[in-house]
Order: structure tokens, then sequence, then C-alpha cells
């Protein structure tokens, strides 16, 4: 059996170990703002609301609203998943073809500690993944922040860029939503055992900060390596080089193109330099591999870096306040985590 988190021990022997540090004493401390880079069209069956909430997660909102309005989840839409123990605001629409949401409804969700920010109606549902970035507001404080070595750590993350690892949240308390992952694909992934996909998201997950931590080991997550797939800053568009050469250097020193990690499942395999890390996890894990391939999830991309999108530090008394934003699917604890690594 796997047992999590094998990767983050690879960075402990890579970088030593985390500085203590406190980043969640309260909600306030954890805000998070979901971007979209278009707007409701005042007009259709669906009807697009704008919430903030304290100390929910996303699915914990579906469920309200489906009592609320009297429809099924699956009537109910939402772009991302957003961490419970924060403050958050994210769209999500509700499918009310031919009829107004129940005129308490705001009420109603206010005394549940859901504020409606604002809202609109549009012709379609809200679908997974369509919003572009997200925006972080995070305070820090302990250990982590009072080394003289912390600001020169956050300027060389706003340099460089950042590991796109996926965050702990994903694996669930003690790593054990990764073995629930391996139990189902070991005995053949069924949708009905894994409804919304989570089982399969955190194998792919998991296999993803792998090759990361090889690369990162190996002093290549930034750089091109001859047979990677490369993705455009900003973008999902990918393209693949066979060979690599000082313009593509620099264009990843500029942060314009980053290399990819496999995000598990059927499809091409790596070629070249690249395709070594993606064969070293096929040894290394051949159930979570093959049990991918058998659910016949198709592979897809990630960039094995972030970028920080109008990053900001200020300094409070005893903490220091962190604004940035970030791709969608990129996790704000993989910036803090780098923030309070020890030399």
């Amino acid at each position: 059996m796997i047992k999590m988190p094998e990767w983050q021990r690879c960075l402990d022997a890579q970088f030593g170990s985390p500085k203590p540090g406190q980043y969640r004493a309260q909600p306030e401390d954890f805000w998070v703002d979901e971007q979209l880079d278009f707007t409701p069209e005042a007009h259709g069956e669906h009807l697009w609301l704008r919430v903030e909430k304290r100390n929910q997660t996303t699915l914990d909102v579906v469920k309200t609203l489906s009592r609320l309005c009297g429809v099924t989840p699956r009537d109910i839409g939402y772009s991302g998943m957003k961490d419970r123990i924060a403050v958050t605001r994210q769209w999500l629409s509700v499918h009310l073809p031919g009829r107004d949401a129940p005129p308490e409804l705001e009420q109603s969700l206010n005394a549940l500690g859901i504020t409606v920010v604002e809202q609109a109606r549009h012709p379609r549902k809200l679908k997974r993944g369509v919003h572009r970035t997200n925006r972080f507001v995070l305070r820090l404080s302990g250990e982590a922040i009072e080394g003289e070595d912390f600001v020169g750590r956050w300027e060389a993350l706003c340099q460089h860029g950042v590991p796109n690892y996926f965050g702990p949240q994903r694996f669930g308390p003690e790593g054990r939503n990764l073995q629930r992952a391996e139990a189902i694909l070991n005995r053949g992934w069924r949708k009905r055992d894994d409804r919304q996909g989570m089982m399969l998201s955190t194998a792919r997950s998991f296999l993803f900060n792998e090759l990361l931590s090889a690369r990162i080991a190996d002093g290549t997550w930034s750089q091109p390596l001859a047979g990677d797939t490369l993705m455009l800053d900003g973008t999902q568009s990918v393209f693949r080089i066979d060979v690599t050469d000082a313009t593509l250097q620099t264009r990843a020193a500029e942060l314009d193109v980053h290399p990819t990690g496999a995000l598990w499942g059927v499809g091409e395999a790596g070629q070249g330099d690249a395709a070594g890390y993606e064969a070293r996890l096929l040894e290394h894990y051949p159930g979570l591999c093959s049990g991918l391939e058998r659910s016949g999830v198709k592979q897809a991309r990630r960039s094995l870096r972030m970028r920080l999108l109008e990053p900001q530090l200020t300094w409070e008394s005893g903490a220091v306040r962190l604004s940035f934003a970030l791709p969608r699917g990129s996790f704000a604890t993989a910036v803090l985590g780098e923030l309070m690594l020890a030399n």
C-alpha cells in the first residue's frame, strides 16, 4: 500500500524540514476570490449567484442551494472547489427554468453564513474549470517568517516561479484519499464507486507530484528537456519539442513557457530525456498507472511551474500578509510550503 506523503519526504530530503508557521488561525487568514474572465449575460434559465462563505466547502453550499431551491445537486453548477477553513468567494449556478428563486433565498443563506454578493441570469450552467484565476490574500505568522532569508525566498518565487504541486488537501487527512484511490483502481474503477471522479484525480495528482519531485531533485523542473511538452504561460496551450535550444531556455527563464508533467491516463507516452521520468512512475507505481489507463481517463498535461500573478507582501504586527493570484488548479498551500521550508 502506498503511504503518504512520499513526495513530501522527497522535498524534505532536498530542502530540509518545514519551519513552524500558522496560516489558518481563523477563516479570515485565508481569503480566496474566484475570478472569471466573462460576466453572465443577464438572461436565461440559470440563476448565477456569486457567494461568500466561511467554514463551508463548495459541496456544502451545493447541498444548501439544492434544498432551498427545490432542485437536485445535478442542477447546480460550480467552477472550482474552495477550502472550508477560509473566506471564499465563487460563482454557482442553479437551473431555474421559468421561475424565480424563492423570495427568502438570500435571507436563508445569510442565516447559514453564506452571503450573496451578486446574482444574474445566464443561458448555460456553470461548468467545472471555466474560471481563469483565484486571487488569494493570506496571513502567515510564526518562525517561518522570522528568518532573514524569508523575503529572499519570497522574491525568488516571484522571479522564478513556484513548483506546481497539488496541495495536501487533495489527498485527505493522512493521505487516506490516496489509499482509497489505490483500492478502487486495484479492483477496477467504476463510476458508481467514484461519482465525482475524485479518486481518479487523487491518483493522478500523486503521480504528478512524484514526477515533479524527481525533476526538482535533478534540477530540471523549470528548464525544458528534449522531448518535453511545454505549456505557454497563462494558457492551456501545449507543444512538444524534440530538442531544446537557447531560445527555449530563455523563454523558460522569463516564465513564458513551462515544462509539463503527465496527468496519467490513456495517451501518447513521453519522448526523449523527459520520457525517463514517466517511465520511472510506471516502474515504481504500476498499479496506479495501469489502473488509471484501464479506467479510460485521458492523459492531460499540467505545468510543473506556476507564476505568481500581481504578488504583494505587506508586513503586519507579528505576521506577513501575502497577496497574489494563481491559475485555476494551482494551490496556494504549495506557495506557503515553499516559504516555510527550512534551509
